[in-house]
């Protein structure tokens, strides 16, 4: 049966297209994302949902879309959606980072030449039958000093243009290396530094706890008397009233705002001072990033629904086309392994350690983890997955930890799993064959080879004869099939496992049987989904 998806705000026809050319039944309702009432009704038939601003994903809406596995914003800003609501359902979010890169760039220095000019306030006097040569005294960009708070995918491409116009080009970026700000030809500097240095600063970050109010009194006290303030990244970056004190007293010279705290923005401190120039959110808003971003949600979500391919997700790592295939027995493998481990554990965990050796360290661990905590957890909480396991291993206090080494055994690549209790350490490790069946290698530090199967019996006791008789015997005279096991020890007579595979789930009372006997120390059943 093909994915459905709903497209609820105005995508361009040829995005609505892409879905179905690419074999995705999708229902274009351009309106009914501003109808709350009638999207909460229908919004349980999809897999998908396609968005621009005007619909709201709020958890009410998320409560109600049962089958939802992806949320697609066309554009960068994901503000409408609740996150957190979405990772805790198991739901994607994906938006379009690079659609609109240029567009919202271009709009910053378009601002930036506004304000140097002052071409607004200069338009109106003029068109007015006024001719105020002399009140609108503007500066050069040339030679002057442009920081960028944020030099990431639009702050790059903004500092470009800038050193374009013979502008000196600083940029504060925690995640920019030395190398890159060498490559795009910009000066790395801290926060402090580019804020007494800068002529003219524009904000390209996205909008975080640690970004907040990022400019703010303290902020413009360090400032050059006479700079200008460009944003066109989000709302609340800069504290507004701050700042217009500031064009007030002529500390900052002017101001070019796209963004604001609340939106849609019908009053602001900025709003009807001289030296400032506003525009209604317009950074993504030319035809080319529109159409753009429209492609791009629909190509992304029907890579996710029709192969598992996992791009710009917000919460969830990405798997691209091209590595999905090759990935996708290892996730099974991960998941597997801590299916094994969540089953047989039964006090709280306190921290899983996951090594990744050998071939399995070159893949993405990140979604490779989040299969292994996905495993660990849905015997405690049936329906998590990839997305949601590590939001809820977080929520939890689990201390997560990961390695990666270079081959080191026989296997060309295994994942090993440890989990702590509070009394107890567990570990497990598995890998592929080239059959893309997941097998466990090593249990508790013996080394077996064992393939999964839906129904298993896991013991462990003392290695001494007749213990594969024993289970043999209660599980015969209970009319319980054993169709294989697998054995393995550390050393004769030291600890033993056995892992037998049987044709349906044990019962309690046959387990309590097994446990009855001196020579088994635990029998704990296991049921792996395999398909």
């Amino acid at each position: 049966m093909a994915p459905r998806v709903l497209v609820s705000d105005k995508l361009s026809e040829t995005a609505v297209q892409i879905f179905r050319d690419r074999g995705v039944d999708v229902d274009f309702l351009p309106d009914v994302g501003k109808d709350k009432e009638k999207l909460l009704e229908i919004i349980d038939q999809y897999d998908g949902l396609a968005i621009r601003s005007a619909t709201k994903v709020t958890p009410k809406l998320i409560e109600a879309a049962e089958n939802l596995k992806v949320v697609g914003r066309a554009g960068i800003g994901v503000d409408n959606v609740d996150i957190p609501a979405a990772s805790r359902r198991g739901i994607i979010v994906m938006n379009t980072p690079f659609g609109n890169s240029i567009t919202t760039a271009e709009h910053a220095i378009a601002l930036l030449l506004a304000v140097a000019r002052q071409i607004p306030a200069a338009d109106v006097s003029t068109q007015s039958g006024k001719w105020e040569k002399s009140r609108f005294m503007g500066v050069e960009l040339t030679g002057k000093t442009l920081g960028v708070i944020g030099c990431g995918n639009i702050g790059s491409i903004a500092a470009a243009r800038g050193i374009g116009l013979k502008m000196r080009v600083i940029a504060y970026d925690p995640f920019l290396s030395v190398e890159r700000a060498e490559e795009i030809g910009v000066e790395k500097v801290e926060l402090d530094e580019l804020l007494t240095r800068a002529d003219f600063i524009t904000l390209h970050v996205p909008l975080t706890d640690k970004t907040r109010n990022i400019i703010n009194a303290e902020a413009i006290a360090k400032m050059k008397n006479g700079v200008r303030i460009i944003n066109c990244a989000r709302g609340g970056l800069v504290v507004e009233a701050d700042l217009a004190e500031a064009l007030k007293s002529g500390k900052v010279a002017g101001a070019g705002f796209d963004v604001f705290e609340t939106e849609p923005a019908t009053d602001s401190p900025l709003f009807g001072l001289p030296n400032v120039v506003c525009t209604p959110h317009l950074g993504a808003s030319t035809s080319e990033a529109q159409e753009n971003v429209a492609l791009q949600v629909a190509e992304q979500m029907s890579d996710y629904l029709l192969k598992g391919a996992v791009t710009n997700a917000i919460n969830m790592p990405s798997i691209s086309a091209e590595e999905a295939p090759r990935l996708k027995p290892f996730v099974k493998l991960a998941e597997v392994l801590g299916a094994f481990v969540g089953q047989v554990t039964e006090s709280a965990i306190k921290e899983v350690d996951i090594l990744y050796d050998g071939s399995t360290a070159q893949m993405n661990t990140n979604a490779l983890t989040s299969a292994v905590l996905a495993g660990l957890i849905r015997p405690q909480v049936a329906d998590v997955n990839m997305v949601s396991a590590p939001v809820m291993v977080k929520e939890r206090g689990i201390i997560l930890s990961e390695a990666r080494r270079d081959k080191s055994g026989v296997f060309d690549g295994y994942i090993m799993l440890t989990v702590k209790t509070a009394n107890k350490t567990r570990s497990i490790a598995g890998t592929c064959f080239s059959d893309g069946k997941p097998r466990f290698i090593q249990i508790k530090g013996i080394n077996l080879d064992a393939e999964v199967g839906a129904h298993m019996v896991y013991t462990t006791n003392e290695d001494a004869p007749g213990i594969i008789g024993l289970l043999g015997t209660v599980f015969g005279e209970a009319g319980v099939n054993i169709a294989n096991f697998s054995l393995g020890r550390n050393r004769p007579g030291g600890d033993a496992i056995a892992l037998l595979y049987v044709d349906e789930p044990v019962s309690e009372e046959v387990l309590d049987t097994v446990r009855s006997h001196k020579e088994i120390e635990s029998a704990k059943p296991l049921v792996f989904d395999i398909g």
